[in-house]
């Protein structure tokens, strides 16, 4: 099986695994595809233009990069996500106040996602 379909519906059944309403149906509808179509990509029958490809990431919080097979790490740590750019002192406060900033950094990212 290729990369791309083996994780895409590894994503979604560990999703339904927590929350029933995590079918093919349900993630087709948030793409905005019909479901044969996205069965078609969970089967490796039909390959997503990227656009979609896009939404799949954005929707299980993966990079495309993850889905395609190119990187093993669905969530890589990038440069805009080093709160260092954010504070050019960031090395002079404590771990715990770290931890705060990088905290409530994922909260803002993932309500601004949500909305």
């Amino acid at each position: 099986m290729e990369i791309f379909p083996e994780r895409l519906k590894s994503l979604r059944e560990n999703r339904k695994d927590v929350d029933k309403k995590w079918t093919q149906k349900y993630v087709a509808n948030k793409i905005g595809v019909a479901r044969e179509t996205y069965t078609g990509y969970e089967r490796g029958t039909k390959s997503p233009p990227m656009e979609t490809a896009n939404r799949l990431a954005d929707l299980f919080d993966v990079t495309t990069d993850y889905l395609t097979g190119r990187s093993d790490d669905p969530n890589p740590q990038t440069e805009s996500d080093n709160p260092n750019r954010a504070f050019h002192n960031f090395e002079d406060i404590t771990e715990q106040e770290k931890e705060y900033l990088e905290e409530q950094l994922r909260i803002f990212r993932k309500l601004k996602k949500d909305k």
